[in-house]
């Protein structure tokens, strides 16, 4: 954004750092939802997000969309398939962070955009500028640096970044906006996720009101924690540039990355601030080349305008601006 920000841009930003900032205090949430474990938890977050989407939609009175869906198998197929991803990506999440592993979970969203580059390569065909061949080989340096650091290779990590990278490839050939994106998966997983509970029930092992109205009321709130700051996002994407999400969306790792160390107090040998440190050069480096591409880019745009011809511009960032829902 150049010149001063107008009023709209300011919006935007807000909701920006609203949506990141919320994503990056969740690790604070899941916690209070014990004794429930992880699997009930995530099943509460399905049930939960759809009754609220859908009460979000019915009040927006935008269901055009559901029919289209429905008339095209290819593209219920492939909700199916993220639906499939973001599940394992939610039941990961949740479980490290209340198994204390707050500081590995971030560590994933801090290399998603990496990820993301590397599917694009292996999947799409997509050719690198050297720099982002640099941050991707920085990358692997630092898993490696991470593998000795932990004994083990960062699997909840490489869990979260590539089940988040492919639900993010999906996503883009669904080609849904946010709200309605998050109302078909979990529409998708909702069956499933109500029999769990109902079987959970059934066995007498259910935390739901048996804990407690509060308990139950911070149960039902998972669908809130999960589509309030997508709604932040959606307002956020359509009013600041795309390099701007792209910049913004490291508040939510960030974030994470600090309540693991100074809040929950998990451990970070040297060896890990060696394995964090190569990852946020990386960070850097991949940051550096799209912001210098999209002034290219804009470059390149306004002598087309002057030569009357059609400006092509190259998008920003565009591999860093899926909305993250943990």
């Amino acid at each position: 954004m150049s010149g001063r920000p107008t009023n709209e841009q300011r919006t935007g930003l807000l909701n920006g750092f609203a949506a990141y900032g919320m994503w990056g205090l969740v690790p604070l949430f899941w916690p209070l939802l014990k004794p429930a474990g992880a699997v009930e938890i995530l099943a509460h977050r399905m049930v939960w997000s759809l009754a609220f989407v859908g009460v979000a939609l019915l009040a927006l009175r935008r269901w055009a969309w559901a029919g289209e869906l429905l008339r095209q198998p290819r593209r219920l197929a492939l909700i199916t398939v993220a639906a499939a991803f973001i599940t394992v990506n939610w039941g990961v999440y949740i479980w490290a962070v209340n198994s204390g592993h707050v500081v590995e979970a971030s560590l994933g969203y801090f290399i998603n955009p990496l990820v993301t580059i590397a599917m694009g390569v292996l999947l799409l065909k997509e050719r690198l500028r050297p720099v982002q061949w640099t941050a991707v080989g920085v990358c692997l340096t630092a898993v490696l640096v991470l593998t000795i650091g932990y004994g083990r290779p960062p699997w909840i990590s490489l869990c979260l970044a590539f089940s988040f990278a492919t639900y993010g490839l999906v996503k883009k050939k669904v080609n849904l906006g946010g709200v309605e994106s998050l109302a078909a998966e979990t529409a998708v997983q909702f069956l499933p996720a109500l029999a769990y509970l109902l079987w959970l029930g059934g066995r007498g092992d259910a935390t739901f009101g048996a804990h407690g109205a509060g308990h139950a009321a911070l149960l039902a709130a998972t669908g809130i924690v999960t589509a309030l700051p997508l709604v932040c996002f959606g307002a956020a994407a359509i009013r600041v540039p795309l390099s701007t999400l792209g910049l913004l969306q490291y508040l939510a790792p960030v974030f994470q990355f600090l309540l693991g160390v100074f809040y929950f107090h998990e451990p970070m040998p040297p060896e890990r601030w060696a394995g964090f440190a190569l990852v946020w050069l990386a960070l850097v480096l991949l940051t550096w080349d799209a912001l210098r591409a999209a002034r290219r880019g804009a470059r390149r745009g306004a002598r087309a305008l002057r030569a009357g011809a059609d400006p092509v511009l190259v998008p920003p960032m565009a591999e860093a601006t899926e909305d993250v829902r943990h």
